[in-house]
């Protein structure tokens, strides 16, 4: 597998949410032989004894539940270790959700845009009234789950420090789930200065948000570009499918890179359907994009 990635002309990769565990000596063994290096991985890495799908919100920091905190407190835990063994930078962490058995918030969202196509989300007043009283029930309910994230934080955060891993809290796509798009800077400010929580931004999830008139994508990074740590880079086509070769879609990455610093992870997230043709259009997209940057 990392072979197959280094012949494509990358020098490092991610390791995600659906590494199962009998692919660690491979990755082990191409590590110290210098295949390839590791940038960051992805929580929980690596899956569970038992899971052979990706996982990552398999067991969630937002859970009340004692026994699934646990369980998550665990496995977080062990991707740390094993991040620090493969030498990666960042842990990509996802923070949970806000459990709604019945009628979610963002029902009431997607019918309106299935009813009516032509909404401009960010400006219809509709929509917005919708949106807002979506919002409000989201906030409502949210609290004991956001109380419980960033407990969740602070009990991995030394731990992290300790294995020089840099936390990556990565915005979500989906209404329900955590931190809503205007909590960061309140949840980094809560988990003080010397923190090793930090940004990850999603192009793709970004996208999807802005769609749904809840950021504005260039705004929604400058507010964050402080904290960020790197991006999970991937294009967004006009039916709303995200993790497309670069390019192929809707989302302008001449203002993401914009915001690129040296220090930053560059990672593309593509479909496992994308043929090599596309990751290689892909990379070679970004590294335009990078030489343009920083010459």
């Amino acid at each position: 597998m990392l072979k197959e990635i280094a012949a494509l002309g990358f020098t490092h990769a991610e390791l995600s949410h659906g590494i199962r565990i009998l692919l660690l000596p491979g990755i082990l063994r191409a590590v110290e032989e210098g295949v390839i290096k590791i940038s960051s991985t992805h929580n929980f890495c690596p899956l569970p004894a038992g899971i052979t799908q990706a996982a990552p919100n398999l067991f969630e920091p937002s859970a009340t539940d004692p026994k699934e905190h646990d369980q998550w407190l665990r496995h977080t835990k062990r991707t740390l270790d094993f991040s620090a063994q493969v030498k990666a930078r960042v842990c990509v962490l996802h923070l949970g959700s806000v459990k709604f058995w019945f009628f979610p918030p963002s029902r009431k969202l997607k019918a309106f845009l299935e009813k009516n196509p032509a909404t401009v989300a960010q400006t219809d007043p509709k929509y917005r009234n919708v949106l807002r009283k979506a919002g409000e029930k989201m906030r409502s309910r949210m609290g004991p789950a956001w109380k419980q994230t960033l407990a969740s934080l602070g009990e991995i955060k030394a731990y992290a420090a300790e294995r020089g891993i840099a936390l990556g809290c990565e915005n979500r796509e989906k209404f329900e789930e955590l931190p809503l798009d205007d909590d960061f800077g309140a949840m980094f400010e809560a988990l003080g200065e010397n923190t090793p929580c930090g940004y990850w931004h999603d192009t793709g999830h970004a996208d999807i948000k802005a769609g749904m008139g809840l950021i504005n994508h260039q705004d929604h990074l400058t507010r964050n570009a402080p904290r960020l740590l790197g991006f999970h880079l991937h294009d967004v086509n006009a039916k709303g499918k995200d993790h497309q070769p670069i390019g192929t879609g809707r989302i302008d990455f001449e203002m993401i890179s914009s915001f690129w610093q040296p220090h930053h992870l560059l990672t593309l997230e593509l479909s496992p359907r994308t043929s090599p043709e596309d990751v290689l259009a892909s990379r070679e997209h970004i590294n335009d994009l990078i030489q343009k940057r920083f010459g």
